[in-house]
């Protein structure tokens, strides 16, 4: 009889502490998955306005692109009749006196090099304007991707939940073996099997795919903060009076090459604004799925 109260005394006692020592690992995990998923809200918000910061400077640099190429056209048009006008001497005059001096006169004034450049001056305009705006939303979407990047980061060094859920789980073993010892020694453990069937949840779930999550965000997020940065330097580049005022040859080629490399880029920064997007939401999916867990574990510490 006494071995039988010793036992039952080890055994409550075991089971006591067993539960203590899960209540310390398991509870605390929802608050360090709450601020996880503030911060991959917050990353998904601040990446989808970089994205959509990305596609207005993408649809503009092209809008840019093709007023570029109208403007080229009617330099090539006006450099054409230009020529033109040099070569040519005064037609032979076979109509009647009048008729030829009509003529005389509409060739003298009938210019269409002055509609050409009124045109030109026109669409430049608007080049330039669709320039500064492309290169303001650039400067838009470096500032939305460093943030993102920042915020990533953070997110990374909360993400590594797996070490709590590991503690936890190993808790909840040594709570099972403690179990099984005082239901043999004839103890109530109804209370203490809740706690452990909850908790055992935890082995269905991987918290490893919260991190990769937020490591691919905060990797997507730097690439796009890298091309957007070098995009605006390279839309100025490419809209400053230096390089649109050089009608040489190369200066031509330059231009173009400087528009191309700044519409690429900003499509860049956009694909890596929208993947960040994509993977921040993905992690509050997987947070959202841990957390149904998590909170099962926990109520049943706690209530």
């Amino acid at each position: 009889m006494f071995a039988t109260v010793n036992v039952s005394r080890a055994a409550v006692s075991d089971l006591n502490t067993a539960l203590q020592d899960t209540y310390r690992a398991c509870v605390g995990i929802d608050e360090s998955l709450s601020d996880l998923k503030k911060l991959a809200g917050i990353n998904t918000a601040v990446s989808a306005v970089g994205t959509g910061l990305g596609v207005g400077a993408t649809a503009v640099g092209i809008a840019k692109a093709a007023k570029d190429k109208k403007i080229a056209d009617l330099e090539k048009r006006l450099e054409r009749l230009t020529e033109i006008r040099k070569n040519k001497g005064r037609p032979e005059v076979k109509k009647d006196e009048l008729m030829a001096n009509m003529q005389v006169y509409y060739d003298e004034n009938k210019d269409p090099t002055k509609e050409i450049e009124g045109d030109i001056e026109k669409l430049t305009k608007q080049s330039k304007k669709l320039g500064n705006w492309r290169t303001g939303l650039m400067a838009g979407t470096t500032a939305t991707n460093i943030a993102g990047a920042i915020v990533s980061t953070k997110a990374v060094k909360k993400g590594d939940v797996q070490e709590q859920i590991d503690a936890c789980m190993a808790a909840n073993k040594t709570l099972n073996g403690a179990i099984m010892s005082a239901k043999l020694s004839g103890q109530d453990v109804t209370e203490a099997n809740k706690i452990y069937t909850a908790c055992k949840e935890y082995a269905s779930i991987d918290a490893s795919k919260i991190l990769k999550h937020a490591k691919t965000a905060r990797a997507a997020s730097v690439v796009g903060a890298a091309a957007g940065a070098v995009g605006t330097v390279t839309s100025a580049a490419a809209n400053s009076n230096k390089v649109r005022d050089d009608n040489t040859d190369a200066g031509k080629q330059k231009e173009k090459n400087l528009n191309t490399a700044s519409n690429v880029l900003a499509g860049t920064a956009t694909v890596a604004s929208a993947t960040a997007t994509a993977f921040s939401a993905t992690q509050i999916t997987e947070i959202k799925r841990m957390v149904d867990v998590v909170q099962k574990c926990e109520g049943a510490l706690i209530q």
